[in-house]
């Protein structure tokens, strides 16, 4: 598989190749012709942006016309291409997270984990996921909400089995009715027992 980077996208410790230069790992038996891009929002032009909303909507049977609104502009996006289609997606943003009797945490939370009904089941969105664990390492934390757990419990997250809240300043707002909360450990995350309460703050009128 093919990872090619753009300069200052990089959000773990390992300095990226220049994008001219893409990087083989052999850890994946992927296609030659699939291949991973990082882009941050702001580098995605309207046509890279109305794609991602299509393939979002027919790999989840939802209407994500509203992605952009809410994304900031240094969401960093992993876009997997086959033959020069898009096919496969996961954005990275930053939120602040609390562990019931820890301090506040740094989290990678990871939103439109997405790949085109045609080419699921190949391993594609597996790859894709690898790819942005490998450049999350300067976060304590890794977050998200899931449609489907088993896929990412095969990939090491784990679902947050206790009270579920968002933050607004000093306020919580239960959230009971979210079931598929999940996080990743990192190299940085500090001890978590999964029964006790996480709270996130709330962004862009969302909670999680």
């Amino acid at each position: 598989m093919n990872v090619l980077w753009d300069a200052g996208t990089s959000i773990g410790r390992v300095a990226p190749p220049k994008l001219e230069e893409p990087v083989l790992l052999a850890t994946f038996n992927m296609p030659s012709q699939f291949y991973i891009r990082l882009r941050r929002t702001r580098q995605l032009d309207a046509s890279a942006r109305a794609t991602i909303v299509e393939l979002c909507t027919a790999a989840h049977q939802a209407d994500f016309s509203h992605l952009f609104y809410d994304l900031p502009a240094d969401g960093l996006h992993f876009i997997a291409f086959f033959d020069e289609q898009i096919v496969s997606h996961a954005v990275v943003t930053t939120r602040w997270v609390q562990p019931e009797r820890r301090p506040i945490l740094r989290a990678a939370y990871v939103d439109t984990v997405a790949t085109l009904p045609a080419y699921q089941r190949r391993g594609y969105g597996r790859a894709v996921m690898r790819e942005l664990t490998a450049n999350i390492s300067a976060y304590d934390l890794a977050c998200l909400k899931a449609d489907r757990t088993a896929f990412f419990e095969q990939l090491g997250w784990e679902r947050w089995r206790g009270p579920r809240a968002g933050r607004s300043g000093p306020e919580l707002i239960p959230t009971p009715d979210q079931q598929n909360i999940m996080i990743l450990r990192l190299a940085r995350t500090p001890p978590l027992d999964l029964d006790r309460r996480l709270a996130i703050e709330t962004q862009a009128g969302r909670i999680w």
